[in-house]
Parts: structure tokens; C-alpha cells; sequence
């Protein structure tokens, strides 16, 4: 499907949903980091006519990220009338989090916790607008990886872009004349000091993951394989206890 019946066909499905819900949410919440899958996303939303809130949610946040955020904010602001944006400032709750866990210290640990806490704070601003919480995990993340604890992902409601590859994401970015700066910027998932790009974690390109998962004799089959093992977990059920009758 061309990248304009994309467009149409996941704005229409996140409209569809959320018309169908026998309490219809008045409002779409999403976390915008300035990388391309959350401004797709959020454009995708506020295409709908919905109300829309945008959150930058910056936690020890690195400039360049956090200013392309803001860039992306202001860009929505200007086109789209329904779209509510917000900046809420995380260092002080992340750094009372990392005192009071201080005997419980892992790096790991406390970059996915800053996902958790911009989760937390994306749910309550849905509890107080009526609203839902939108995800941008995409395919490779979702259903390849399991590389999805991301910027606001710990948890979300509805995830629109999750059956497409970073390379649709990219196309879809393009059709919407997202920012350049966007478009053109290392993926990252924006939790760590450093500022370690997605690539630089998973040892992979995108494209590299996407091509390994749709083919068989792919040289980077058995590095692809060994990522989606250790995070198959991420990607089934919550495992449940079932007692015997």
C-alpha cells in the first residue's frame, strides 16, 4: 500500500477505535521525543480531528534530542488546531526515584524506569482528559526485537504503527513533510546519558532487522534470532498461573 492510503487507513482505524470504545475516549495522549516514530504517530492523531495532547517529558535529557522535540511540538501546534501541547519537566521526580532505589542501583534497569515514569505521567494526564494513551513502537520493535521500552512505552492503549517496518515509518514521515531534522536523525531511545543510538544497542540497522526477519538465508539471521530470544518475553502474554479445578 502506498505511504497516502497508509495515512488514511491508520488515521481511519485509530477513529474507528476509538468510536467503537463503549466509553468514548475524548482525547488521544501521546509522548513526543523528537524521533520519527512518536512524530508520525502524533501527526497521525491529530489527523484524526481528535483532541490531541503532545508531551515532552525530558529526563537528563540531552539537548539535541529534547530541541528537536520542541521543534516537532511547535510544528504540530501550527498545523493542527486540536493539538494541546506540554512540557513536563521529570529530572526532580527521576532523581528523588534514583535516591529512594539507590540500594537497588542498575543502569539497565534505570533507563527503562525513565520510560516507566513518562508512562505513569502519560496515563495521568489520559485520566484527567478522558483520554487514551498511544504508543509508537513500530514492527521491528513490537514483534522483531522486543525493543520497545522506549520514549513514554512502558504501557500504552492503542499502538497504530506497530505493523509498520521503520522503513514504512520513514516513508510515512516523508508523505507527512515531518521535519528533515526528524527524518534525518539516528533513531535513539533516548534513555541514556550517553546518547547510545538504537543501532549502537541493538548491533543491527533497521534495515539489517527487517531484512533478517523476512529472510531466511540472511547473513544477519542468527545475530537477529539471539536479540528476539533474550526479549521474546517482552513480546507474549503476561505468562498466568492457571490452578487446576
Amino acid at each position: 500500500m502506498e505511504a497516502r492510503k497508509k495515512i488514511t487507513f491508520i488515521k481511519d482505524w485509530i477513529l474507528n477505535y476509538v468510536n467503537s470504545m463503549p466509553k468514548k475516549a475524548q482525547s488521544l495522549i501521546i509522548g513526543i521525543s523528537g524521533g520519527i516514530d512518536s512524530s508520525v504517530t502524533s501527526t497521525l492523531c491529530a489527523m484524526t480531528g481528535i483532541k490531541t495532547i503532545a508531551l515532552c517529558m525530558p529526563i537528563k535529557q540531552i539537548s539535541s534530542q529534547h530541541d528537536l522535540s520542541l521543534k516537532h511540538k511547535k510544528w504540530l501546534e501550527e498545523k493542527f488546531k486540536n493539538v494541546e501541547t506540554c512540557t513536563i519537566e521529570l529530572d526532580e521526580v527521576f532523581k528523588s526515584f534514583q535516591t529512594k532505589l539507590s540500594k537497588f542501583d542498575n543502569k539497565h534497569g534505570m533507563a527503562n524506569s525513565r520510560a516507566r515514569i513518562r508512562m505513569a505521567s502519560l496515563y495521568q494526564v489520559a485520566a484527567a482528559n478522558n483520554g487514551i494513551v498511544v504508543g509508537t513502537g513500530n514492527k521491528v520493535e513490537d514483534f522483531g526485537v522486543g525493543f520497545f521500552t522506549k520514549y513514554g512505552d512502558g504501557g500504552v492503549d492503542i499502538s497504530p504503527i506497530a505493523d509498520c517496518t521503520k522503513s514504512d515509518v520513514w516513508e510515512l514521515g516523508k508523505e507527512l513533510k515531518i521535519l528533515e531534522e526528524i527524518i534525518n536523525a539516528q533513531p535513539t531511545d533516548g534513555l541514556w546519558d550517553d546518547g547510545r543510538t538504537d543501532v549502537s544497542q541493538i548491533g543491527l540497522t533497521y534495515k539489517e532487522v527487517e531484512e533478517a526477519m523476512s529472510n531466511p538465508n540472511s547473513k544477519n539471521k542468527s545475530k537477529y534470532e539471539e536479540l528476539r530470544k533474550l526479549n521474546l518475553h517482552k513480546m507474549k502474554p503476561i505468562p498466568v498461573c492457571k490452578i487446576p479445578k
